[in-house]
């Protein structure tokens, strides 16, 4: 119980780090998992997103909480509201023998014009290393606003 804690502190600690004169983002992402979505970028091409949510796969709900570091490539289309992004992270999913792996996202941005909402969409392969190395598989859109 004392590792699940240290590691939802360090997750979240992450989060808190960054600095707060940058653009941060706050919403909801549905699908596997729901939950609070949060998004900070880092300058140039870079942003940091975090999630904390339930997970509905397997035979009960989950606690499921991640961190992955993104970047954005503003030029995969036409329209450069609309970026593509991939990134590495740490997923952790609290169970009776709670999930740590790395995931590897991969999604589309939409920053509406004239607005403060964004909008995502990804697909989030997951290697688990502890207690078991399994492969998964996230997929989630979601809703953020600017703040």
């Amino acid at each position: 119980m004392k590792k699940t804690f240290f590691c939802a502190a360090l997750l979240f600690t992450a989060a808190a780090r960054c600095d707060a004169g940058e653009k941060r983002e706050l919403g909801i992402i549905l699908g596997e998992p729901t939950g609070i979505s949060y998004k900070q970028e880092l300058g140039g091409n870079k942003a940091f997103d975090a999630a904390a949510a339930w997970s509905f796969s397997g035979n009960d709900d989950r606690l499921h909480l991640h961190a992955d570091h993104l970047w954005f490539k503003y030029d995969a289309l036409k329209d450069k509201r609309f970026p593509l992004y991939y990134g590495l992270g740490v997923r952790l999913k609290l169970e009776n023998r709670s999930r740590l792996g790395a995931r590897f996202p991969v999604g589309l941005q939409y920053f509406f014009p004239d607005s403060r909402l964004t909008a995502f969409l990804e697909i989030a392969p997951i290697l688990d290393l502890a207690p078991d190395t399994e492969l998964q598989l996230n997929a989630a859109i979601g809703l953020r606003l600017k703040l």
